[in-house]
């Protein structure tokens, strides 16, 4: 077998495992698990054994809990949760992270983690890293917020969750805002805060670290806000202006990672990219986010379009929606209108996505 004909046969694999780890049916049964399992300790030749585990709140308390290094997210989320009291309803509001503490004090959310990874093994990969394992809300729409309300356990997390994004500068409340905000802190009445830190800008979003991306010009800088069915941009062009920018999740039509390269070879070093298509004024164009949280960005853009769409099929069985006339239709996102490629090996980048290739006609929150 050829060179040429090996780096192929790599990559059409890779790009069956992640169609494969796509479909929940296959994601969610023992032999899928068992063998996901096995890949994560083989490649980083860890045994199966009985260690601690420190979980970490938004407050930077942290839980230290037993289990095995074979463990899953999925199975460390529920012994998290019976800890701190979290009802089993409740669970599919929050997600594990892999957090990644800076010498500045700053903090970056580099991924979550999927039903099936090993925390343990995943912290590992990091280890030469200041990388810690974190409990975080997992959801983009932050009206969602009510759905937790009745329950005092997710009202806390919510809570120091939100007053960590405020030390962080992640939310940017007005003064008069602020003060408000402080005031309900003072007393403290929890749910106040929280109804009203709805009102302020980028509440519930999931912030990135700044990086590199070619809109509206080559050489730009965009610090990103995703949630709330937009990715919201504040990029700074090469002259150094500011430019505003909020992208509609309505407006994509499809998106792709790709994996350029790593720099040594460790995990955080990894060179990876988003690019996603846009409608711009109707006309289609690749706009590209060069960034290492770019599996977490196409994380949060499959989350949003699967809240958008279970919302979508909840109002349509409620009640049938009849347009006024001479009132265009507002847009929104139906399913065979998503496209997502999943991962694309480096040397396979596309120009323009073909419709057989990349068209899945159910979207799901397992998709990687």
């Amino acid at each position: 077998m050829t060179k040429p004909m090996a780096d192929e046969r790599r990559a059409q694999l890779e790009q069956y495992l992640q169609n494969v780890s796509s479909d929940p049916v296959v994601t969610n049964s023992d032999v899928f698990i068992s063998f996901f399992r096995k890949l994560q300790l083989d490649t980083f030749k860890i045994q199966t054994q009985q260690v601690f585990l420190d979980v970490y709140l938004a407050d930077e308390r942290h839980l230290r809990v037993d289990i095995q290094t074979s463990d899953t997210a999925e199975r460390v989320l529920k012994v998290v949760s019976y800890k701190i009291e979290l009802p089993r309803e409740l669970m599919g509001y929050f997600s594990l992270f892999l957090i990644q503490d800076h010498n500045d004090g700053e903090l970056s959310v580099l991924k979550k983690l999927a039903e099936f990874e090993l925390p343990y093994v995943s912290l590992q990969s990091v280890k030469e890293s200041p990388c810690k394992i974190a409990v975080r809300k997992w959801y983009m729409d932050p009206s969602l917020d009510k759905m937790l309300m009745d329950c005092r356990t997710s009202v806390n997390l919510l809570y120091i969750q939100a007053q960590q994004e405020m030390e962080k500068n992640w939310i940017t409340p007005t003064a008069e805002q602020m003060q408000k905000l402080q005031m309900q802190q003072k007393a403290p009445n929890k749910i106040k805060f929280l109804e009203l830190i709805q009102e302020v800008r980028h509440y519930g979003y999931m912030q990135l670290d700044s990086c590199p991306c070619d809109y509206p010009e080559v050489g730009c800088t965009a610090a990103l806000h995703v949630g709330n069915n937009e990715i919201s941009c504040c990029i700074t062009l090469p002259s150094n202006q500011i430019k505003e920018v909020n992208f509609k999740i309505n407006r994509v039509r499809c998106w792709q990672v790709t994996f350029l390269g790593s720099l040594s070879g460790q995990g955080l070093d990894q060179v990876l990219e988003l690019r996603l298509e846009y409608n711009n004024s109707d006309t289609w164009r690749w706009i590209v986010f060069n960034t290492k949280q770019a599996f977490l960005l196409s994380s949060c853009l499959k989350k949003m379009i699967m809240e958008q769409l279970t919302t979508t099929q909840s109002n349509q069985e409620m009640q049938i929606e009849l347009p006024e006339p001479g009132k265009a239709k507002k847009q929104s996102i139906h399913a065979n209108q998503i496209f997502h490629s999943g991962f694309t090996p480096r040397k396979k980048l596309w120009s323009s996505p073909k419709e057989d290739d990349c068209v899945f006609e159910k979207i799901r929150e397992e998709d990687l």
